[in-house]
Parts: structure tokens; sequence; C-alpha cells
């Protein structure tokens, strides 16, 4: 199965990413999948109930399928796979998901707090340990004229 994966973080650069992605895709005739992470829950030590603790997990992955949902509306004429996935590590889920893909699509930075840099540190680890080729696409558009 010819599959093309796509990480997204809701931001314009991740945005971008996946269209691209689509565009590929459908020349391609393949699979989208679209990976979203979000990090777990940690502190529910606050909390005065296993109830509000439940809740809160919930809301975390409830968070991640919508914003997937919200991007994914955009995409026409390609099969699409979305998953939300639990992880502290963006990139090393990225990297597991893309094996024995055709190639993994990244933004070049995404919500980090480190916006000067021209590589993020997701896309950086992708380009250095994914097994298929990797795709960095520039978060903003090239402004030469």
């Amino acid at each position: 199965m010819n599959r093309i994966v796509v990480g997204i973080d809701g931001s314009e650069g991740s945005r971008r990413a996946l269209r691209w992605a689509a565009e590929e895709a459908a020349l391609r005739s393949a699979t989208l999948e679209v990976i979203h992470t979000y990090e777990p829950v940690q502190n529910v030590t606050s909390l005065a109930s296993a109830a509000q603790a439940e809740a809160l997990f919930h809301a975390a992955g409830e968070a991640a399928r919508e914003l997937l949902g919200s991007m994914v509306v955009e995409v026409e004429g390609v099969e699409v796979q979305r998953h939300a996935i639990e992880s502290l590590n963006p990139a090393e889920t990225l990297v597991e998901r893309s094996k024995g893909a055709e190639m993994l699509v990244v933004s070049s930075r995404g919500r980090g707090s480190f916006r000067s840099l021209l590589l993020g540190s997701v896309s950086q680890q992708c380009a250095h340990h994914a097994t298929c080729p990797v795709v960095i696409i520039r978060s903003e558009p090239d402004q030469q004229g």
C-alpha cells in the first residue's frame, strides 16, 4: 500500500505541509496518513476525584481529534487516515509511523518556542532518523518575488 505520512500540530506551517502531502498523495495514488501527537496529561494530583482525572484525560485526546478533523477537512481526492497519538516525543512517533511509507512530510517549524531556528527540533530529528525520504515544507511562504 502506497502511503505518505504527514505530521501536523495546528500551526500554519503544518497546514502547508498537509496541503503539500495531500497533493503528492493524489499524484501517487497513495493513502495520506495524518498524525497529530499530543502530550499526555501528567499532573492530576490537584484534582478532587478520579472522575475529574478521567475527564481531563479524555479532553486531551478529544482536543487532538478535533484539531485533526478541522485540518483534514481541507483535504480532498485522497484516502485519509487520521491518528491522534499520545506521545512525549513527536519526532520519535513520526519516525516510527513512517516506517514503510513512501515519505514523511513535516513543516520546518511548528509551535515550538525557538521561532528563529531554520529547522525545528521535530523536523530535524525526522530528517536524521526516518528510514524513508523526508520532505520538510517551509513554514512560511517564500518572500522573494
